[in-house]
């Protein structure tokens, strides 16, 4: 493992062997391959954006559809790319042994990383050969070390590579992490074949115990070793605060021990990512400094030596809203911050998603309770709630300086597309409430007479024409986290389309009893689904036995397809549950519009929000002293009033196959779906795209117009 005392680099080592320098080029120039036609991919697809937008403002009709030659190639090329990127092979394994395979599209990129290094590392080298067991050994160490710029330009926060390619720190994490193992299969293979070398005579406890090189060497691997098993999924969301700090420490330490083991001709290669981290450490810390110190906001009206100060509301099911008014920095629809509250959980910074749009003067966050600082948060907004400094809300505690560090987080433009599908899961709705309000205001404010001509600057309004919103929930005490929003929606949709604007918006929201989605609180949640008395409800497909509400709610008003009483008896379970006793909450509801609204009414208990009103009893009906009939809910009055009448409530499990389907057949451009929640939502919706692109054979012929697919996870 010595390369100390001699220059390797240059050196050919035999007939047409390439020098250790050459290859470590060679490395770079296929790195730098792929990041430059993703670039020219991300370039392409901002021009893409624009020119629909701007044939969009001339009144051109179907501006996200493919017209040329050039487009109609693309779209095709585009089609298959994500096919491919979004498939995924899973395996048939017991639902305790359930993994997530990756997508086609991650694997063949690993396996290109992969592929790239072991050739390099074996290209004219014989590993079979004991005599070439040195060479190897040389070859290998310069390519781990070639590899190392790239593992550090994946991890930094103000990402380079996410720039050129349009994308995020956090959504090439993965790759780093996979650069990183691959790495590591690098640096195993140097030091091996070191290894079987020295152990034909018996070398490998003298260069151990005697080598300094040797020692700093097996110093790094061991090193090494520890990050990569670390970075474990298991430990990342055992103790992620831990995880991070020892990241932190055992980076710098492999980078001092690999620096103090190489020759000096290639120290270089250390330097390089070590400039990397200083660079995003500076930026980061500069940006945090102009955020959040008041005296780079004169205009702001400050007061006090920080600029952001926040109130802390406590929320239903363990939320917490946390809003900061009037912020010093402009953001993006769909990104986030990474938040610290010092006074409350100290030397901690959570990532969380931007729950507002800009249009509306202030950041807010839901943030949910669980272990460790937002537990915290919660604790501090229960105990200052009812206390506030000013006339803001009554249920808001005072006020407590937090400092933010952002925005993160990159979405291609929904505005391009023609009709768009919004499924969140639980808080999920954080992502994708705030992307349907910004279209919302854009077919609100847009004025195509004023359309800027700065090439730099996106046109205004949207080539949208249709949303599907829906959002999945445990119980219904979330549903105030975005009850004013959903209202707000609904009532400019409303306004607009009386004005003449061609535009349509759904919202759906699905009361379910999936423990995948956010868990309540102990103290907060409420009862949950009864349990029928022949054991645990199953899933079944919703059957004509089972009439539901058409979810356009004929009748003016929201339609709840659940009930609101007290604990049930075994003559209400059976009017709870359906047919074959199964909790209505888990039904599996194919198509909303189909379900007829006559007759018998099946209902749940979860999730009461006045479990002993004699008002809900009305309203929900109940069973007659005999149990054999079942009286509907009065269509005339409104269980939840804070709701705008467009806005339909069904117990069940939506079916995102029926969702898109129903979406795409209607759209006359590009679709997008967009779905943030738990990650078994994500994997069937991301499953379903790819049949249905294949099936309706998108852009190949069959006048089927192309999906984009864009998924956010619960996951650290």
């Amino acid at each position: 493992m010595s390369m100390s005392g001699m220059s390797m680099g240059g050196m050919s080592m035999g007939d047409g062997v390439p020098s250790l320098f050459y290859m470590q080029q060679m490395y770079w120039a296929a790195v730098g391959a792929a990041i430059a036609t993703a670039t020219a991919v991300n370039v392409y697809n901002k021009a893409l954006c624009r020119q629909r937008l701007v044939v969009a403002n001339q009144g051109e009709d179907a501006p996200a559809k493919p017209k040329t030659l050039l487009t109609t190639a693309m779209a095709t090329v585009t089609a298959l790319s994500r096919e491919l990127a979004y498939a995924s092979v899973p395996l048939a394994l017991p639902a305790r042994f359930r993994w997530t395979t990756p997508t086609l599209g991650r694997t063949v990129l690993v396996s290109a990383e992969f592929v790239l290094v072991m050739v390099l590392c074996f290209y004219k080298l014989d590993p079979n050969d004991q005599w070439q067991w040195e060479d190897i050994g040389y070859r290998t160490g310069f390519i781990a070390l070639a590899q190392l710029p790239l593992v550090f330009l994946l991890a930094g926060k103000n990402n380079i590579i996410g720039f050129l390619i349009g994308s995020s720190y956090e959504r090439l994490n993965w790759l780093h992490r996979w650069t990183a193992r691959i790495l590591f299969l690098t640096v195993t293979l140097h030091m091996g074949f070191w290894f079987v070398d020295w152990a034909r005579y018996d070398y490998i406890k003298v260069k151990l115990t005697t080598d300094l090189i040797t020692k700093r060497g097996f110093a790094s691997w061991c090193i090494l070793l520890w990050i990569v098993l670390s970075s474990l999924a298991p430990i990342r969301r055992w103790n992620y605060e831990f995880f991070v700090i020892q990241h932190i420490v055992t980076i710098a330490g492999f980078a001092g021990a690999v620096y103090l083991h190489v020759p000096a001709e290639v120290k270089v290669w250390v330097w390089i990512p070590i400039g990397l981290a200083i660079f995003d450490r500076v930026v980061r810390a500069l940006l945090i400094v102009y955020a959040n110190l008041s005296v780079f906001h004169p205009k702001k009206d400050r007061e006090g030596f920080w600029a952001c100060k926040a109130t802390f509301e406590p929320l239903g099911s363990d939320m917490t809203r946390i809003i900061v008014n009037n912020p010093p920095i402009n953001w993006s629809v769909g990104q986030h911050l990474l938040l610290s509250c010092h006074s409350i959980a100290p030397f901690q910074s959570h990532p969380f998603t931007i729950a507002s749009i800009p249009q509306d003067g202030k950041m807010e966050f839901l943030v949910k309770s669980k272990a460790g600082g937002t537990k915290r948060i919660f604790k501090h907004a229960q105990k200052h709630q009812g206390l506030p400094l000013t006339n803001a809300n009554p249920r808001a505690s005072y006020r407590a300086p937090v400092i933010i560090e952002g925005p993160y987080g990159n979405i291609q433009p929904l505005r391009q597309f023609d009709s768009i599908l919004l499924i969140a899961g639980s808080s999920g709705s954080t992502f994708t409430v705030p992307l349907m309000r910004d279209i919302v205001a854009s077919w609100k404010t847009h004025d195509p007479s004023k359309m800027s001509r700065d090439i730099f600057r996106s046109p205004g309004g949207a080539v949208t024409r249709y949303i599907r919103f829906v959002w999945v929930v445990k119980s219904r005490d979330q549903f105030g986290w975005f009850a004013a929003q959903l209202t707000t929606v609904a009532q400019d949709v409303e306004q607009l389309r009386g004005g003449g604007h061609d535009i349509q918006i759904d919202m759906s929201i699905y009361v379910t009893c999936d423990e995948d989605l956010v868990a309540e609180g102990k103290g907060t949640s409420q009862p949950a689904c009864p349990t029928p008395a022949h054991g645990k409800p199953e899933e079944r497909p919703v059957s004509e036995d089972i009439p539901v509400e058409d979810e356009k709610a004929k009748h003016g008003t929201i339609s709840m397809h659940s009930a609101l009483s007290s604990s049930p008896s075994e003559e209400d379970l059976r009017a709870t549950c359906g047919p074959t006793n199964t909790c209505c909450c888990n039904t599996a509801v194919e198509d909303e519009t189909d379900v007829s609204n006559s007759g018998e009414r099946y209902q749940c208990h979860c999730g009461s929000e006045n479990p002993n009103s004699q008002e809900t009893k009305s309203n929900t009906g109940s069973s007659n002293s005999t149990g054999d009939s079942f009286s509907p809910p009065n269509p005339e009055k409104s269980i939840h009033p804070s709701f705008h009448p467009a806005v339909t409530v069904v117990s069940g499990r939506p079916q995102p196959k029926h969702l898109i389907r129903k979406m795409v057949e209607q759209a006359l451009g590009e679709s997008a779906v967009v779905v943030c929640g738990p990650r078994g939502l994500v994997d069937d919706v991301r499953q379903r795209v790819v049949a249905l692109s294949d099936e309706r054979a998108v852009h190949k012929g069959s006048g089927a117009q192309g999906i984009y697919l864009h998924t956010e996870a619960f996951d650290y």
